[in-house]
């Protein structure tokens, strides 16, 4: 066992357990933070098999945005007062700061020994040239659309939840 499996198991792992944490969490802002944990868990594991361009698209598209959004849907919706649904100690600050430094150190660590260097491979391929041509050329027709079903989803469920709080 090298070291190459070691952080492939120790990035599933964590992947896994935001996963669980996503589904097992009463608190639904708790809920949210460990799907934004099991993102970057996926974005640490495409660093590791040399796809940065996907590991950062992961990063600033779902650990960013989509988990943003997310957590201003929530809090949109969200009928009581947000002190009173996430009642958080000084302890579990402390242990949930040591396991987020812990994690952001463990990520800068497989991000270093994925040899990201922001360049093509050295075979001389342009990849993210080539990715560009593909989803603005070929694709661009079913890259439009899932934009505008993204944005169609969004828009309904804000209404739906402004609908099922008048009522």
């Amino acid at each position: 066992m090298n070291m190459n499996d070691a952080v492939f198991i120790i990035l599933g792992f964590i992947t896994l357990l935001g996963a669980v944490g996503v589904v097992s969490f009463t608190n639904i802002v708790h809920a949210a933070l460990s799907l934004v944990m099991s993102f970057l868990g996926v974005a640490g594991l495409y660093f590791q098999l040399q796809a940065e361009f996907l590991g950062l698209v992961q990063i600033m598209v779902y650990a960013g945005a989509i988990s943003v959004l997310i957590i201003f849907a929530i809090m949109l919706v969200m009928d009581r007062d947000p002190d009173q649904t996430n009642v958080s100690h000084k302890v579990n600050r402390w242990w949930g700061g040591l396991i987020a430094l812990l994690f952001a150190a463990f990520i800068g660590f497989a991000i270093r020994e994925s040899h990201f260097t922001g360049q093509a491979a050295s075979t001389g391929a342009d990849r993210l040239g080539q990715i560009a041509e593909l989803v603005l050329g070929n694709y661009v027709i079913a890259f439009e659309v899932a934009a505008i079903l993204l944005l169609v989803a969004v828009v309904g469920a804000i209404i739906l939840a402004k609908g099922a709080k008048e009522q």
